[in-house]
């Protein structure tokens, strides 16, 4: 996208983050939550936030019963190209959300080409005869509007947000470019330069995004998703012209995208609209199955160590392999969605209470699911350890909880408790269109449908404490691990002696002598033209919870996913 006016961010990984009002639920339990806004089955989600009641505690209580409706005005048709077209209705305000979405992203990259999904992204504002280079950005920063950009391993997508009566004309100027995109040596050299100093500023520059590479290198070791979504830097070098004519002749076809409209707008104006822009888009692809590789079973842990002179705070990172929202069987990734919250999301979490407020082994810890993926993903556990104890207490302490909950499973309580938090943040999602065209627009863009999104707070309700148990002694097996450590010179890995030989026992049996990173021989390229990251929205299947502090560390919050790039 053209960084000189738009400053754009990317995610995630469920870790990619959806404006909600987390932080009020995550700590506020049954009382607050019936204090909040009514959804009943017969109100209309843009009116349902405005109604004070108790229904919605009521609905959400010991039972979970009655669950209000999620989605449900959501309408979805297909033109007769193959483009897929959602309706999601929002008549609180004249403004329309208009997403359109690839399905392409990074995993679907051929060998020795990583980042050139990224690089079509950037690409793709250079314009077309009708609008030439950065004229598209012009017209909607005319209009008042706003516009987005981001690629993931799974999907490119693309947005703006504009008053209601513009958009027939976004609908107009993305189409023209999903047909006509026009490039020019000229114009692609200049951009490889751009992205090559994007990767310097949030990946080379950053000890901690480094860390996040080489965890998801060693976790996926023959599955793409241990690529980065922006390049390995000697294959973004050679990217070219061709390559990115190439890319977008194979997946920039009507029949690979997915239009998603949100606002003020009814099914009918939808259609009318996207009849007469992308309706003539001819489908000139057509894109083989995504069938990517598979990870062999893992049998052994993997461990590696980042030791930087950057690192101000020690901190440590481990990642179990496990399925998604599109690859589990029925009821594991709601489980998995639980056991995430249980252990690890905020401060009433078990790492939290455990390791920072009952034995202070830590100054912050947690955990989530990465549940958003095509295919199989991952959980993630973190954690920084307090003054006098290093990143081996922490791991123990981490290990520990895993371990109570393989033996003893969780309470109802606490099931209870994780569920409501989760449904609320899901139904709360719909005060916010922008957020809702996300949701929808990630889930069916790895390998969901909209029915499945509807059902999922269903789905989510029906876990039983025994699930939980279940899927973590199936996925949180130590030898299933892999850990990252990132330390300033001179730090520990090993417990220190106040945690006893029961804690150096846990960190024996989890993780095997880690493999040091060399330290960068020259230092990072300095990068003056890419803007802030942090600053472009996520896409997420449904919202969740964002672990509190994730990363917990100071030199960790800069650190960007690897799973998107802008």
């Amino acid at each position: 996208m053209r960084r000189q006016v738009f400053s754009l961010n990317r995610s995630i990984h469920r870790s990619m983050v959806i404006m909600l009002m987390t932080g009020s639920l995550l700590g506020s339990g049954p009382a607050a939550l019936a204090s909040q806004s009514a959804l009943t089955p017969s109100q209309n989600p843009a009116q349902a936030t405005a109604a004070p009641s108790a229904t919605l505690g009521q609905a959400m209580g010991a039972n979970l019963a009655e669950l209000p409706q999620f989605g449900q005005n959501f309408s979805t048709f297909r033109l007769e190209n193959g483009m897929q077209v959602v309706v999601i209705p929002d008549h609180r305000a004249p403004v329309v959300t208009h997403m359109v979405w690839y399905k392409a992203g990074a995993a679907d990259e051929k060998p020795g080409i990583s980042g050139i999904a990224h690089f079509l992204e950037h690409l793709m504002f250079k314009g077309t005869k009708a609008h030439p280079d950065g004229e598209f950005s012009k017209i909607v920063a005319s209009l008042g509007g706003e516009e987005n950009a981001f690629t993931t391993q799974d999907y490119t997508a693309y947005y703006q947000r504009v008053a209601k009566q513009h958009l027939g004309l976004m609908m107009e100027l993305e189409a023209d470019r999903m047909a006509n995109l026009q490039l020019t040596d000229e114009q692609v050299k200049p951009e490889l330069k751009v992205i090559l100093e994007e990767r310097a500023m949030r990946i080379d520059s950053n000890p901690s995004a480094l860390l996040s590479e080489s965890l998801d290198a060693a976790l996926y070791r023959n599955h793409p998703y241990g690529i980065p979504v922006i390049g390995w830097e000697h294959e973004m070098e050679q990217l070219d012209r061709q390559d990115a004519i190439d890319w977008y002749n194979e997946y920039y076809t009507p029949n690979n995208a997915i239009l998603i409209v949100a606002g003020d707008i009814s099914e009918d104006e939808v259609r009318d609209l996207a009849q007469k822009t992308y309706g003539k888009v001819e489908r000139r692809a057509e894109p083989e199955a995504r069938i990517r590789p598979h990870e062999p079973p893992q049998r052994t842990a993997r461990s590696l160590t980042f030791t930087d002179e950057r690192v101000n705070q020690a901190s440590v990172r481990q990642a179990y392999g496990t399925p998604s929202d599109s690859t589990a069987e029925n009821g594991e990734a709601q489980a998995l969605d639980l056991l995430g919250y249980i252990l690890g999301s905020g401060t009433n979490s078990r790492l939290y209470k455990t390791l920072v407020i009952d034995n202070k082994i830590a100054t912050s810890a947690g955990a989530y699911y990465q549940g958003t993926g095509l295919d199989d993903t991952r959980m993630l556990f973190y954690g920084t350890p307090a003054a006098d104890h290093t990143v081996g207490d922490v791991l123990a302490g981490i290990r520990t909880e895993i371990d109570k909950i393989i033996k003893d499973g969780v309470s109802e309580e606490e099931v209870a408790r994780a569920k409501r938090s989760l449904l609320a943040q899901t139904f709360y999602a719909q005060d916010n269109q922008a957020a809702l065209a996300r949701i929808v627009g990630t889930a069916l863009s790895t390998g969901q449908s909209l029915d499945e999104l509807r059902k999922w707070p269903e789905h989510l309700a029906e876990v039983t404490p025994e699930q939980i148990k279940a899927v973590a002694d199936k996925y949180l097996q130590a030898h299933r691990s892999v850990t990252g450590y990132l330390l300033p010179p001179g730090a520990s890995i090993t417990p220190s002696s106040a945690q006893g030989d029961k804690k150096c026992s846990d960190v024996d049996q989890a993780i095997p002598k880690a493999r040091e990173m060399s330290y960068p021989k020259d230092p990072p390229r300095a990068s003056q033209k890419v803007p802030n990251p942090q600053a472009r929205p996520q896409g997420q299947p449904k919202p969740k919870p964002q672990a509190e502090g994730t990363p917990s560390a100071a030199n960790d919050k800069a650190a960007p996913s690897s799973a998107t790039a802008e």
